[in-house]
């Protein structure tokens, strides 16, 4: 029970996980697999200037009861309660993303937010709020290789400005290389959500910040995944992407009938 809220039956019927199925360790890939094919990484609230101050119960409203998806601060934050109240030993963490295209970090502070989980004298990175980059399975700290249908991922320590680990992929179907994801910072835990709203500040306001240019809106599905801005429509299938240009009209249809988002 989070704040007199109770987030494990609400999340279990949001993501399709039976009431009676126990919550363990190997359970995970499903739970996160689930997850991001129900919970979609979005920043509608920002685009429509709706946005709200972080808490446990505002997170659960938004998410479970009104069927909305969110950034990684909020799908990360609603995944932590969930493990938490399941018992497990979670961390919120916070972090930058590396921009590929330009090489370097977006340099807009530490405003990624993942969660460490230690499980028998392991540690590992868990990330719903990852866009299309999640490694749908925990990924130990360690430098251990884990392969998903969404590809391959490993954490490897490097020190730098904004933390001490660093995720590395190798995207199916799309990246021939490893590249760099994203870095945590394992040594400054999250202590308590308030830190997320300087986050949400910051997305909002930097002209830096990918999420105050445009809708964005994505989610996997089972063969693939499916992204939305307010010009395209963007759907990968077994490997293969399919992409379409789209009227204002459709954006806002597709937002209901792909998303299930209703503003």
């Amino acid at each position: 029970m989070i704040g007199g809220i109770e987030v494990e039956a609400l999340f279990r019927k949001r993501i399709g996980l039976p009431e009676d199925e126990p919550v363990t360790f190997e359970k995970l890939d499903e739970i996160l697999e689930k997850t991001a094919r129900t919970i979609p990484f979005e920043n509608m609230r920002i685009m429509n200037q709706e946005t709200f101050d972080i808490t446990n119960e505002s997170l659960i409203d938004k998410m479970l009861a009104r069927n909305e998806g969110g950034l990684c601060y909020e799908l990360n934050g609603l995944l932590y309660l969930f493990l938490l109240e399941n018992g497990f030993d979670v961390t919120l963490v916070r972090g930058d993303v590396f921009n590929n295209e330009i090489g370097e970090w977006t340099k807009l502070g530490r405003t990624h937010v993942a969660i460490i989980l230690h499980h028998e004298g392991q540690d590992y990175i868990v990330d719903t709020g990852f866009g299309g980059n999640l490694p749908l399975k925990p990924v130990p700290m360690k430098g251990e290789v884990v392969t998903s249908s969404n590809g391959q991922f490993k954490v490897e320590a490097s020190e730098n400005e904004y933390g001490d680990y660093v995720l590395m992929l190798k995207l199916a179907d799309k990246d021939k290389d490893w590249r760099i994801g994203h870095v945590i910072d394992s040594k400054k835990p999250v202590t308590n959500l308030s830190e997320f709203n300087e986050i949400q500040k910051v997305l909002i306001e930097n002209e830096r910040s990918p999420f105050n240019k445009g809708p964005i809106l994505m989610k996997f599905t089972d063969n693939g995944t499916v992204s939305l801005t307010d010009k395209t429509l963007t759907r990968w299938i077994d490997g293969k992407q399919h992409k379409e240009n789209i009227t204002e009209t459709a954006f806002k249809e597709y937002v209901k009938n792909i998303f299930g988002i209703i503003y």
